[in-house]
């Protein structure tokens, strides 16, 4: 049944929230629109780091004024859903990208839906959704990512008896922890047992954390300016220091130099005091662990391994791709992009960078995602 929440007026009319119990073993928090009629089309968004279903806020009634029942979750470890391991030392395994791709198949499947007309999927949230329609593309007829380019499972060594595989003398982490100064990839600094204490127990406090880490990411930070990049480490190390951090200086240290303005604050209405007040509130609950386990997963050899099932295979369905043109995480692993379009997958049907956006592309420019969301689910038919 619908239930309310302290926070359920920061959401407009015609949004409510929702929960579904028996999930994969979990409660679901669900933020839904479009619900009034039987048999429309479904649209699940899923959300990225550090995110709630709440960050398609702007989105959701836009497409059910298009004729959509428009689902958002809150991932497993995040927000309103409940029965995840909150613990560092906890149920790892069970934040791999297959488990969260299982979780969307249980709300898809209690909501009563044989198939989902488009998954879309931000940051993180677009890993989970390209493994969807790659392991199930009978039931998610469509795709959109956004910000976070899927290359494709990664290959096997073939035929070793013959070509042994390359021995390399040294992993992209220790180079980069040998630069001067170290340096080390954000992805694998999530993984680590002190991440969640730094972001949670900021000594900004977690509310300035929050704001300044979503005012860095976004086009509202003049130091975003990103390119394609070519793999040198060196070169490599030139991103932001959200992605390429000092070795040894936490993410909340990291940020806190590039807090935005009181003016700049004041000025923001894509990300409001109000909004960031329900960000504060949900992960001071929470905390930020549940969303780390994905990173440590995906970025070691859980993540490889689920992936390496699925070599050589290509994702089918039509197929976009949305960032914002100030958004480094379209280039930040080298070549991705240029993979996704060429060999991961059959129908990539184009390749949208947002004018005014930086990583939160659909918080910050709205208008203009929404209709070009609308445009990419319109060509596709309705299913």
């Amino acid at each position: 049944m619908p239930n309310r929440s302290n926070t359920d007026a920061t959401l407009p009319e015609g949004i409510r929230r929702r929960s579904l119990a028996g999930i994969n073993g979990l409660t679901v928090g669900l933020l839904e629109a479009g619900y009034e009629q039987a048999n429309r089309p479904l649209v699940l968004l899923l959300h990225g780091f550090p995110e709630l279903a709440y960050s398609w806020r702007a989105t959701m009634l836009p497409l059910a004024a298009a004729g959509y029942h428009v689902v958002a979750p809150d991932q497993r470890g995040f927000g309103s859903t409940t029965g995840w391991d909150a613990r560092y030392d906890g149920d790892v395994a069970s934040f791999r990208t297959h488990n969260y791709a299982r979780d969307a198949l249980g709300v898809v499947e209690a909501l009563g839906y044989r198939a989902v007309h488009a998954v879309v999927g931000h940051d993180f949230g677009a890993m989970v959704a390209a493994y969807c329609t790659l392991v199930r593309p009978d039931i998610f007829k469509s795709l959109v990512l956004m910000s976070f380019p899927f290359d494709g499972p990664p290959p096997i060594p073939f035929d070793m008896t013959r070509s042994p595989p390359v021995r390399h003398t040294s992993s992209p982490a220790e180079q980069l922890a040998q630069l001067s100064p170290p340096r080390e990839d954000s992805m694998a600094w999530f993984g680590s047992s002190g991440a969640n204490a730094d972001m949670l127990h900021a000594p900004q406090g977690l509310h300035d954390f929050l704001r300044a880490y979503f005012h860095v990411k976004s086009a509202d930070w003049a130091g975003n300016h990103p390119h394609p990049l070519s793999g040198s480490i060196a070169e490599l190390a030139t991103l932001p220091t959200y992605y390429i951090m000092e070795k040894d200086v936490g993410m909340a240290a990291t940020v806190a130099p590039l807090m935005p303005t009181p003016s700049q604050v004041a000025s923001n209405r894509w990300f409001t005091e109000h909004d960031l007040d329900v960000y504060t509130a949900a992960f001071q609950r929470t905390g930020f662990q549940g969303g780390l386990n994905w990173f440590r997963c995906h970025a070691g050899p859980i993540g490889r391994s689920e992936l390496e099932l699925f070599t050589g295979r290509t994702i089918d369905v039509p197929s976009a791709f949305v960032s914002g043109e100030s958004d480094w995480g379209a280039y930040r692993k080298p070549g991705a992009l240029e993979r996704m379009q060429t060999s991961a997958f059959t129908r990539m049907e184009g390749v949208h960078f947002i004018e005014g956006a930086g990583h939160w592309v659909q918080q910050e420019q709205p208008d203009r995602f929404n209709a070009l969301l609308l445009e990419l689910l319109e060509r596709n038919g309705r299913s």
